[in-house]
């Protein structure tokens, strides 16, 4: 007995000692992104002035409305395609498909900077032969959706492998047509699914900086290649206020991402 509750308290003070080292960074940018002065080793006094200093920078403004749109179209069309890829992959499990359905796993587990670097090189060369596809928010949100998509589909396939297959029998009983079906079944059914699988895409959007490095343009610099550029001359309070924000919009979506999932886990429990 002694013995388990000294292995509890080890691993509890594993857990307290890894929540500090996830979270005391973040905690440090929060912190002195209100210094009242342009420094980094000293705390001063509490303002607002690196977050006036934001919304006065056009260039900033600049980059915060690219990373939006990038994020929020990426994510739609995103949730879109992985909802009728996740729906492919459950109405085609039973053939003999399975190693069709093993590379929607390749854009998760393939490294960033493996990936980024293939989208570059196949947009310039696409580029190259139509002009039409030079790099820029364009090429940023189609290299989004390609490794968004994954995930979408797979939330949207977990949701419906759960689902009792008799349902789908009991449409067709009831004399429902595709479109019936989609409407007054599928789709509320995949409803938590596809909600939390755009935000789980809006946060891999906003996260994401080594994709969008490698796929944008002079003029589609988004939050995350900024802050990359700007702290080349030293971390100033004002590029601890832009993550901030950054943090601050990312723990939203993801409270989001979760809350669905919990509500989706508790109708999949009744």
């Amino acid at each position: 007995m002694k013995r388990a509750s000294t292995l509890t308290l080890g691993l509890r003070g594993m857990w307290y000692a890894l929540l500090v080292l996830l979270y005391a960074p973040l905690a440090v940018v929060v912190v002195y992104s209100f210094n009242s002065v342009n420094s980094s080793a000293d705390f001063v006094g509490v303002s607002l002035r690196w977050y006036r200093a934001l919304f006065a920078d056009d260039t900033i403004l600049a980059a915060a409305w690219n990373s939006a749109v990038l994020a929020l179209v990426s994510s739609m069309l995103a949730t879109a395609i992985g909802t009728a890829l996740g729906y492919g992959m459950y109405a085609h499990r039973a053939r003999r498909l399975g190693w069709l359905i093993w590379l929607i796993y390749l854009p998760i587990i393939m490294p960033d900077i493996v990936y980024g670097i293939a989208q570059l090189s196949f947009f310039s060369r696409l580029a190259a032969a139509t002009q039409i596809f030079d790099l820029g928010l364009g090429t940023m949100i189609i290299a989004h959706v390609s490794f968004q998509a994954p995930f979408v589909a797979l939330l949207v396939y977990s949701r419906l492998v759960g689902l009792d297959p008799r349902l789908f029998d009991a449409c067709s009983d009831l004399y429902a047509n595709a479109w019936q079906r989609a409407r007054f079944f599928i789709l509320p059914t995949l409803q938590p699914a596809i909600v939390a699988g755009f935000f789980l895409a809006l946060t891999l959007s906003i996260d994401d900086f080594v994709i969008s490095y490698f796929t944008s343009g002079p003029e589609s610099v988004t939050l995350p290649i900024f802050i990359w550029s700007a702290i080349k001359r030293g971390i100033s309070p004002e590029i601890n206020a832009i993550a901030t924000l950054m943090i601050g919009t990312v723990l939203a979506a993801a409270a989001i991402t979760l809350a669905f999932q919990y509500v989706r886990h508790r109708q999949s429990g009744e």
